[in-house]
């Protein structure tokens, strides 16, 4: 018998696949046998996406977001923190901000997944920290609970539509109570953090996006000296302060790309020195080429 929690999206594959003779979904089907990514509109820096692969997906790349994945049918293969790792249907997937890895299919069968990137800052408030604990690290990036599962399945429903305020806030405090049920060395993280200036700064930084923002600078704002603004930083927020930068200008680049922009006017425009430059920074944080992105992104039809 099918799970509950995985019943919705596979009733929804079923549906996209159409049943007999039924030609449901006839805007997808021509992509159900090629690689495709399907992306649902962003919403206070959350993002969810549906995927499907043949072969290998991504290669190598990290980001500084939490990435939560359900495996939805096929098998999900990828190299984490030196291991090779495997996700059946149905298993959870948690990859922590800036860790390297992969990803793709296990089998000829080909694999269909459905992820959700959620930004530290908002998993460190839905958990309420008080101001106090770093981020929530789960050792395990597969898991195989039933609560987790459930709860990652109503975030990543109806992908075509919004979560709205109200639904995504109670998910990403759901979601936050499942990192922090799995995290390992919850006593370690106790060690204080200055939130309110490390906000600051990461508020200057998308501010600045374009700018070659200076430590010194930084170090003014969060009145710390630029050691222990690395390390509070990157506690907090999953990364360094450069790195950051460099994401939020990425951001601001697919976003141009999918509105049709240029691959060279987009990377000018967006802080890097040129296309090269941006090229290399895509491949490392999103484990494609731009091009290579912006084409499975428009095999959806959007």
């Amino acid at each position: 018998m099918r799970n509950n929690s995985t019943r919705g999206l596979q009733e929804r594959d079923n549906h996209l696949q159409g049943e007999g003779d039924q030609p449901v979904g006839l805007e997808r089907l021509c992509s159900l046998k090629q690689d495709v990514i399907w992306s649902a509109p962003a919403e206070e820096g959350v993002e969810r996406i549906e995927a499907r692969f043949q072969g290998n997906g991504f290669e190598p790349h990290r980001h500084d977001t939490y990435a939560i994945g359900l495996t939805i049918s096929g098998v999900q293969t990828f190299e984490y923190r030196g291991e090779r790792r495997a996700s059946l249907p149905g298993q959870v997937i948690v990859i922590h901000p800036d860790e390297l890895h992969d990803g793709g299919a296990g089998s000829e069968l080909g694999l269909r997944y459905r992820m959700i990137y959620i930004p530290p800052e908002l998993i460190a408030k839905a958990a309420d920290f008080g101001g106090r604990g770093a981020l929530p690290f789960v050792n395990s990036p597969v898991l195989s609970d039933l609560n987790f599962r459930q709860t990652l399945a109503e975030a990543l429903e109806d992908i075509d539509l919004s979560l709205g305020a109200l639904k995504r806030d109670a998910l990403l405090a759901d979601l936050a109570a499942c990192l922090e049920r799995h995290a390992e060395g919850r006593k370690a993280r106790q060690s204080s953090l200055d939130w309110p200036a490390l906000n600051l700064c990461a508020q200057f930084l998308r501010e600045n996006i374009c700018e070659q923002v200076r430590g010194e600078q930084l170090e003014a704002l969060a009145q710390m000296d630029r050691f222990t603004l690395s390390r509070q930083f990157r506690a907090a927020f999953g990364t360094s302060p450069h790195r950051f930068l460099v994401m939020r200008r990425l951001e601001r680049v697919r976003t141009a790309l999918a509105a049709g922009g240029s691959l060279a006017e987009t990377a000018i425009e967006n802080g890097f020195a040129d296309q090269s430059h941006m090229s290399r920074h895509f491949k490392r944080t999103y484990g494609m080429a731009p091009g290579r992105w912006r084409q499975l992104s428009a095999a959806n039809g959007r």
